[in-house]
């Protein structure tokens, strides 16, 4: 049997033949690479945008709650700014608010516990939000009462400007009585007689002259009238001799002296006789002498009677 040949026709040795072997795809391996790639960036966008997402969903959270801790804190304001406004206008407010300083106090340290807080949670800020409620109710009910008391107030002085009205009518009624029954008390006088004496035998014997230089005292006659209103007892009546010269005759030893008229003026005096009245009866012939040192002067002498500051009566005599 025979052998082939190894050998080509120059004589080198052949290599003897491999199988051929099938080339690889190489289109999906880079197929599987892009798949990869794209996959890996998915996940990348996809978590990148969910967390921009809870980015701002946070952001928008915090905004919200500082929002709302904002319109909190706003709401507590305002109830401060009433309770406070209360306090300086009405200073009733102050005992009102004296009775419940503890609560206040305790509803103002956790309200601004919380408001203060900038990471206070919705909770939070809902106790907050009843805690301010419970805060306005109570000045809310310092307003009622403030307004309950101001009525009171009002009432009282409406009352009291009544009652002062009713008073004083009453009290000018009462002086208008008074005034009538002291004006119908004043006495009245009547019958008056003013002679110039001449004094004889030391004054044993006397005898009426119209010669001034005669003349040694100056005798004074009246009556009082009866009078209803008066009370009995005894009743100052005052006697005012006018000289000629326009002078009264007053003599401090003799008893003269100063009184006053009803409207508060005041009035020289000569003489103060009393006399003993009873109610609705007269007196009759009261006499009153009048001395001086000097000398009468020649002319008319006035004489004038008062009681109770009112004149109520006189009468002339001249001297020649």
């Amino acid at each position: 049997m025979s052998q082939e040949s190894n050998t080509s026709a120059s004589g080198t040795p052949l290599q003897p033949m491999q199988p051929q072997q099938p080339k690889k795809n190489n289109t999906w391996i880079y197929i599987g690479i892009i798949a990869v790639l794209l996959g890996t960036n998915i996940y990348l966008f996809t978590s990148r945008s969910k967390m921009s997402s809870d980015l701002a969903t946070s952001q928008s959270n915090f905004n919200t709650a500082d929002s709302s801790r904002r319109a909190v804190e706003g709401d507590y304001t305002a109830a401060l700014a009433r309770l406070d406004d209360l306090v300086s206008k009405n200073t009733q407010m102050d005992s009102v608010i004296a009775n419940q300083n503890g609560e206040i106090a305790n509803l103002r340290r956790q309200i601004d516990a919380i408001v203060k807080n900038k990471n206070a949670t919705a909770a939070d800020l809902g106790k907050a939000k009843r805690l301010i409620a419970q805060l306005n109710s109570k000045v809310t009910s310092y307003e009622e009462r403030i307004a309950q008391l101001e009525k009171e107030n009002t009432d009282l002085t409406n009352t009291n400007a009544v009652v002062t009205h009713e008073r004083d009518s009453a009290v000018t009624q009462n002086i208008g009585l008074q005034q009538k029954a002291r004006l119908g008390a004043v006495l009245h006088a009547s019958n008056i007689r003013m002679t110039p004496i001449d004094l004889r035998r030391g004054g044993k014997k006397e005898k009426e002259t119209t010669k001034a230089g005669k003349v040694d005292e100056m005798r004074i006659k009246f009556d009082i009238d009866e009078n209803r209103v008066a009370e009995s007892g005894k009743k100052d009546i005052y006697l005012r001799i006018t000289g000629p010269n326009g002078n009264i005759l007053s003599n401090a030893a003799y008893g003269s002296g100063v009184t006053e008229t009803a409207d508060g003026n005041s009035l020289n005096y000569t003489l103060l006789k009393q006399v003993d009245l009873v109610t609705d009866q007269p007196v009759k012939d009261v006499t009153v002498d009048w001395h001086q040192d000097s000398e009468f002067q020649k002319g008319s002498y006035n004489i004038e009677l008062y009681n109770e500051g009112y004149k109520i009566g006189g009468g002339t005599v001249t001297l020649r």
